[in-house]
């Protein structure tokens, strides 16, 4: 019996069964405030973050963990496993899978590392369903090539809780920060293809929350998928309203409500709402 370890990264939204999982291994992500490095989900939660955020000097800033950190994990757990599975947040958002590929090349054994181009709850799905078909006898190349095509299903919309802090963090352009922030518009952002889009510019929180319910709505009568992952900032109130319109509206359906996290409200701030699923994942 080939045995696989799995690793992510602290963007993963771990719930019970992942946190106690013996073969799950995270690598944080390090927040950097005024000079002071913290690790994500360690030294820091998101309710902490976000009170530092007020009285910050400089921009805060995220980065990826060392290709060092991922090579001596990878070391590690060669002493007890065949093969590494690492499922990881966008590349186009972090170059963290990057400094696992590198990684990968330093040491003996196999890694296979694959790019979600998403992050939290969307992601640990990813990562379930591959522990679920590894389980179920397929090989890691099977369960990969299933995983890149499930991928591609995914639909992601988020309300940015604050134009400004995703300008500050490089994010978004001066100037489409300045007419969002003057024009009182709500970008729709999307993540198309592991990068943040622009998918249309409404006129108020209400009409954008309209819009990507509707969104939702033409998605899930088409794909009938399982399960749906409220995605927020700080305030899970927000998110609860979400999740009681969807279950009232869509009995049958999973409704998973999950914080995005210290990493994520870095870029995109407190007030941050989104939505996302799996249109494969039936």
């Amino acid at each position: 019996m080939v045995k696989t370890a799995w690793v992510t990264d602290s963007t993963a939204f771990l719930d019970e069964e992942l946190k106690n999982h013996p073969d799950l291994y995270t690598i944080p992500l390090t927040i950097l405030l005024d000079g002071e490095e913290f690790a994500d989900g360690i030294d820091l939660t998101a309710a902490q973050l976000f009170a530092r955020l007020k009285e910050l000097k400089a921009p805060p800033k995220t980065s990826q963990p060392a290709v060092g950190v991922f090579q001596e994990l990878y070391e590690k757990l060669s002493k007890d496993y065949d093969q590494v599975a690492a499922v990881l947040l966008s590349g186009k958002l972090s170059g963290t899978v990057s400094s696992s590929e590198q990684a990968a090349k330093l040491v003996d054994i196999p890694v296979r590392t694959f790019d979600s181009h998403v992050l939290t709850a969307p992601m640990t799905a990813l990562l379930k369903k591959g522990m679920e078909l590894m389980e179920a006898g397929n090989s890691l190349e099977s369960v990969m090539d299933q995983l890149e095509s499930l991928k591609t299903t995914n639909e992601t919309y988020v309300l940015i809780g604050s134009l400004e802090q995703l300008h500050r963090s490089g994010r978004m352009s001066g100037l489409q920060f300045f007419l969002g922030s003057m024009l009182n518009v709500k970008p729709i952002i999307s993540i198309d293809e592991g990068a943040l889009n622009t998918k249309e510019k409404v006129r108020s929180d209400k009409k954008a929350k309209e819009r990507i319910l509707d969104y939702f709505k033409s998605s899930y009568e088409k794909n009938k998928f399982k399960e749906v992952y409220i995605l927020y900032g700080l305030h899970q109130e927000h998110a609860n309203e979400w999740k009681v319109e969807l279950e009232r509206l869509y009995p049958e359906l999973k409704v998973i409500t999950c914080p995005l996290g210290a990493v994520i409200g870095v870029h995109a701030g407190e007030n941050t709402l989104g939505i996302s699923w799996h249109n494969g994942l039936k």
